[in-house]
């Protein structure tokens, strides 16, 4: 009898205790889904940090490039600004950008090996580790920010090329950009950067499994007659398209636009 009711009494607090921790875990996510979601109502501006890291294995990026680079990010808050206003969103600027770095000596970022559950996982848990790695040297405070875009910087491996690629979590804090950085590169950089947080505040790629912009979702100008080419470039496109079957990257972060289903995702429009 005695038995019996210890192992009801431990059947008892080990169920209250897995269910407290559960209760927890929800209230945790449901906060931080709200926190996400006001995020887009615009009534702020969202402080954003762009994080400068070395590539590990490679040559630094120049202290020209990295000045180059912090010199032109107030004319990407202000380029978002415009766009803002012109799908007319009232309310204070969108962003303030913030550059920290660069950080010398960092490991790579952690890559998803999988979508399964133990993949995630174990990605979720070497991310945390080299952001507790990364951001104390940087002199980042993560509740500081309402998103941060870690940027690893290189200089170019030829003269006569360089690349820019970026991921992020859809929906997310946190977004990635690897780029071969010279003076030529910071605007397309910045554009990649600018790519990457709009995933974090909800908005999707609008280009095809061939990296062409998405007819009408990729255009920021649909309507233009003759269509084209398009004087801008959707943000979440990446290039802009001169003609049916002819795209170029921005050349400037003037050229960058943000078009119509882009503008709703993150809360620019109804």
């Amino acid at each position: 009898m005695g038995s019996s009711t210890r192992r009801s009494r431990f059947f008892f607090v080990r169920v209250a205790l897995l269910s407290f921790v559960l209760f927890v875990v929800v209230l945790i996510a449901v906060r931080d889904v709200r926190s996400r979601r006001a995020r887009t109502a615009w009534d702020r501006s969202l402080d954003v940090a762009i994080v400068l890291v070395d590539a590990p294995g490679a040559a630094p990026a120049t202290a020209a490039a990295v000045q180059a680079l912090r010199e032109r990010t107030p004319a990407l808050e202000a380029r978002l600004a415009e766009e803002m206003a012109r799908h007319g969103r009232a309310g204070p600027p969108p962003f303030r950008f913030r550059v920290f770095g660069p950080i010398a000596g960092a490991p790579a970022s952690p890559a998803p090996a999988g979508d399964g559950v133990v993949d995630l996982a174990k990605q979720a848990l070497a991310m945390r580790t080299w952001l507790g790695e990364v951001d104390p040297r940087a002199g980042v405070e993560p509740d500081h920010f309402d998103a941060r875009v870690y940027v690893a910087v290189r200089s170019p491996e030829r003269e006569t090329s360089a690349s820019v690629e970026g991921r992020s979590e859809q929906g997310g804090r946190i977004g990635f950009v690897d780029v071969e950085l010279d003076e030529t590169m910071v605007d397309l950089a910045l554009f990649v950067v600018a790519h990457e947080l709009l995933h974090t505040l909800g908005a999707e790629d609008s280009y095809d499994a061939n990296g062409r912009a998405l007819v009408p979702a990729g255009l920021v100008e649909p309507d233009l007659e003759p269509r084209y080419p398009q004087r801008f470039a959707e943000v979440m496109a990446r290039n802009r398209p001169v003609s049916p079957g002819s795209e170029v990257p921005p050349g400037s972060l003037d050229e960058l636009g943000v078009g119509d289903v882009t503008a709703r995702a993150i809360g620019w429009r109804p």
